[in-house]
């Protein structure tokens, strides 16, 4: 079996035009320089810069607001073979698509002309502001507060775990508009917020990180920090949870799309260090012990990749699906985990070795487990959805 035999085919002309161009744009801006820039934790400017050139900032925002228009399905494409290079690249622009998405879904129509065009081309970038110190899986115990003084918001607070808060330019926060509203939700608010012109936000720093580096990942302060009305996503308070769990249906699309490019990854490298590996005089891929793993991380992938078509397509549907995003990102995420930790066993000494890809994936894996919501949390919502569905 050839390395790339389990990369995802194309389904139209215009489609594997667009994955050409990123194969290419893999090949040869991100690869080389992969390595040493996740070694030593340094936000890829000249890979951020290509990729908007190739107009992947604006890859699920609608063409008439200057973006690609894709599907889910194109685009979940697009983010494996993007994390099969390098996981960290995808978030930069995920992240800031799923923002783009709450505005899109959302917002007014001032809103989109306003932000959708600039956010498209990569001339603004950022991504969403809802974990905070106290707070993760939990949103609506969220402490950070916004109340209404004129045509302001004075927003306090602080966040921590955002993706693109150090370099991006714009982050959309969610926060509680009314502190004592029961239930919570109908609190809470998404306000975007323009960094260039809010100087009551304070980045502490970056976060230092086990994996899933290379991409900023910070902390921050809200000080009586001030946002014209206008930026109330959808122009009505009370929303937001509602306006961001939708964006967290792409955003979960995304990271089972990232645990599938992971998982390929893990499985390449190891089918083809199996080949030139030898023990007792024949490659271990002779060995009936790593033959079984190698089919048991092939079958991870395929079967990943299956639950992550499923829930592009739905989500491509316009319905509500939590369930098969839920899915989704439950399996293909502990496959890459699964994956990358065959593949450092696979490797042996080598696979622990900083010099070979095979320990950045051991370390990155991880996260996706964690990230967007847990594994546990996806557990409960695809248990109730699937009550749900089915009354007895």
């Amino acid at each position: 079996m050839a390395a790339s035999s389990l990369k995802p085919a194309a389904c139209s002309e215009e489609e594997a035009q667009i994955l050409d161009a990123v194969d290419r744009f893999l090949e040869k801006d991100v690869a080389p320089v992969a390595h040493e820039l996740e070694a030593e934790d340094i936000w890829p400017a000249a890979i951020v810069h290509k990729m908007a050139e190739l107009g992947l900032f604006g890859a699920t925002i609608g063409t008439e607001y200057g973006g690609l228009g894709l599907c889910a399905s194109t685009y979940t494409k697009i983010v494996e073979r993007v994390s099969a290079v390098w996981m960290s690249v995808s978030g930069i622009f995920n992240s800031h698509l799923i923002m783009a998405a709450a505005v899109e879904r959302f917002g007014t129509e001032a809103q989109k002309r306003a932000w959708l065009p600039r956010f498209a081309s990569g001339e603004l970038r950022g991504g969403i502001g809802l974990t905070e110190p106290d707070c993760g899986t939990d949103l609506q115990a969220i402490r950070t507060r916004a109340h209404r003084d004129g045509d302001e918001y004075v927003i306090n607070g602080a966040k921590m775990w955002i993706s693109n808060s150090v370099e991006g330019h714009v982050l959309a926060l969610l926060v509680k508009t009314d502190p004592q509203a029961k239930p919570a939700h109908r609190g809470m608010s998404l306000i975007l917020v323009d960094k260039s012109k809010s100087p009551g936000l304070k980045i502490r720093g970056k976060l230092e990180k086990l994996g899933y580096r290379g991409i900023d990942t910070g902390e921050f302060t809200l000080e009586e920090c001030r946002v014209p009305v206008a930026n109330l996503i959808g122009g009505k308070e009370g929303r937001g949870l509602q306006q961001i769990l939708g964006g967290l249906e792409l955003g979960r699309i995304n990271v089972a799309a990232r645990g599938v490019g992971v998982a390929r990854a893990a499985l390449d490298k190891s089918v083809a260090y199996s080949q030139v590996r030898t023990t007792f005089g024949q490659p271990i891929c002779q060995h009936q012990s790593i033959q079984i793993k190698l089919a048991e991380m092939a079958t991870r992938v395929e079967a990943g990749r299956l639950l992550l078509e499923s829930a592009a397509k739905a989500y491509d549907a316009g319905g509500r699906c939590d369930m098969e995003a839920g899915m989704a990102k439950l399996y293909c995420t502990e496959a890459a985990l699964d994956n990358a930790t065959e593949a450092m066993r696979i490797h042996g000494a080598y696979g622990y070795s900083k010099e070979f890809d095979v320990e950045r994936y051991f370390r990155d894996a991880p996260l996706l487990c964690i990230g967007e919501g847990t594994n546990e949390l996806q557990r409960i919502i695809i248990s109730r959805q699937l009550i749900e569905r089915n009354p007895s």
